[in-house]
């Protein structure tokens, strides 16, 4: 037995192989071609015909089916999702295939109806759901008691809460923010120029000295605590753990779920014990 091949030869057979998958996949009526009376030999479109509804020239395109060393750019691996029919999960797995990164799209500024009856259906734990800009796009009526003054504000947007809020004196605001301010610069960079981020930067850096010095820093990866207190105006501190997941379907969406961490923060919540 040879060594193994190199992990980039290895991806490439994976994007010739997925091609090839695909394109047997769709029958010539589905991208408006008719019957020209030749025999198929295999189902599905020939590849001068991806290639024609690509706008990429034959060879080129078959040389992507054989594996050899060529990439295409973004827009290429768009046109070739748009003529293969792909789904948004294959025109996702084709980008990572061909080795970069997808252009982010648009994104739901409300939560979807099905991710809305799941934050509800999570009670008696507090549970949000986070847009890309870090926007509460909805909450459980736990959330609505523990992060009141988060889910109740004008803005609700949990940046606005964490930079434009009097946190001094909280143990472990500065990690929480900093993770979470990472989270957004990653999110930032994927959508360059989009006026709804650089409007929050914008008044985030009118509003907040240190929001404007950690921007600035350009920090784009720190850990946020899973353990947690949460400083509540009536109900005093609230310690807890912090569960975060990525919904399927949406991953541009952060789905979070909060679990008393101590006695007190479960009797706070008038939970019963563990």
């Amino acid at each position: 037995m040879g060594p193994a091949p190199p992990p980039s030869a290895v991806r490439r057979q994976e994007l010739a192989d997925f091609l090839r998958t695909r394109r047997a996949a769709v029958r010539p009526a589905d991208i408006g071609l008719a019957d020209d009376g030749r025999r198929r030999r295999t189902p599905g479109l020939r590849r001068e015909e991806v290639a024609q509804h690509a706008g990429v020239g034959v060879s080129w395109y078959t040389w992507l089916e054989q594996g050899r060393d060529v990439t295409p750019s973004p827009q290429v691996v768009d046109a070739l999702a748009r003529a293969l029919r792909l789904t948004p999960a294959e025109h996702a797995h084709l980008f990572q295939l061909a080795g970069l990164s997808r252009p982010a799209g648009d994104f739901p500024r409300a939560a979807p109806a099905e991710l809305a009856e799941i934050v509800g259906g999570l009670l008696p734990h507090p549970a949000y759901l986070l847009g890309p800009r870090l926007d509460v796009l909805a909450h459980n009526a736990a959330a609505a008691l523990v992060l009141h003054d988060l889910v109740a504000a004008p803005r609700p947007n949990l940046l606005w809460w964490l930079f434009a809020t009097d946190w001094s004196g909280v143990d472990g605001w500065a990690e929480t923010a900093r993770a979470n301010l990472a989270d957004f610069r990653a999110e930032y960079a994927r959508r360059p120029g989009e006026q709804s981020f650089v409007d929050l930067v914008a008044a985030l850096s009118a509003e907040s000295a240190t929001f404007r010095e950690w921007w600035a820093a350009h920090d784009v990866r720190a850990m946020e605590p899973a353990r947690k207190t949460i400083r509540h105006a009536r109900l005093g501190a609230l310690v807890v753990h912090q569960l975060q997941s990525v919904p399927a379907g949406h991953p541009e969406l952060r789905l979070r779920i909060l679990v008393p961490a101590d006695d007190a923060t479960r009797a706070a919540l008038a939970l019963p014990p563990t």
